[in-house]
């Protein structure tokens, strides 16, 4: 008997090893980042049509029109930014590069957050923040590891609307599963 509570014992020591392994990987890959390091490229984008919007800090962009009410996210596609809108209705704003396929005007729910993982480029993002699926492509919000801010290759069809890591860090922060977002133009 002793020897059958032993392998008992065993194993069920076995199991709570494997369950708390697997929960502190699942903590790890959704945990915020630690505070970013100094890039090797600079994080400021050469200026180009795909880039951020370049507004003047000393005037925020406005908080579009018709974007709703409530606690949301707002992406423009054409001022190529987006506003965290909390319950005090004073939104955070910064620019984004968007993705090379756009969803359609309208609002979703965020169905899905990944904390870290490789992009559909081929580079490291972080705070993956999911909430369409246009032409069979998953759009979500990230921000590249390396915390720069290229163009997407125009030939690859990419989901990704990409920010500086400060700004990925604040979405991550405020958009949580099923948190409302809404595509203006």
């Amino acid at each position: 008997m002793a020897r059958s509570s032993s392998g008992i014992v065993a194993g069920l020591t076995v199991a709570a090893l494997a369950v708390v392994g697997f929960l502190g990987y699942q903590a790890s890959a959704t945990a915020p980042a630690h505070p970013p390091k100094a890039a090797a490229q600079s994080p400021v984008p050469s200026p180009s049509d795909s880039g951020p919007a370049k507004t003047d800090p000393a005037k925020p962009a406005t908080l579009p029109a018709g974007s709703g009410t409530g606690t949301r996210v707002v992406y423009s596609l054409g001022a190529k930014r987006v506003w965290l809108v909390g319950p005090t209705g004073k939104p955070k704003s910064f620019a984004v590069v968007p993705s090379t396929v756009n969803p359609a005007l309208g609002s979703y729910t965020v169905g899905g957050r990944t904390g870290a993982v490789t992009g559909s480029d081929g580079v490291p993002i972080e705070h993956v923040v999911r909430f369409a699926s246009p032409q069979g492509v998953t759009v979500g919000f990230s921000a590249r590891v390396d915390n720069t801010l290229p163009a997407p290759d125009p030939a690859k069809k990419t989901g990704g609307v990409r920010m500086l890591r400060a700004d990925g860090d604040a979405m991550w922060a405020f958009a949580t599963i099923g948190s409302k977002v809404v595509v203006v133009p």
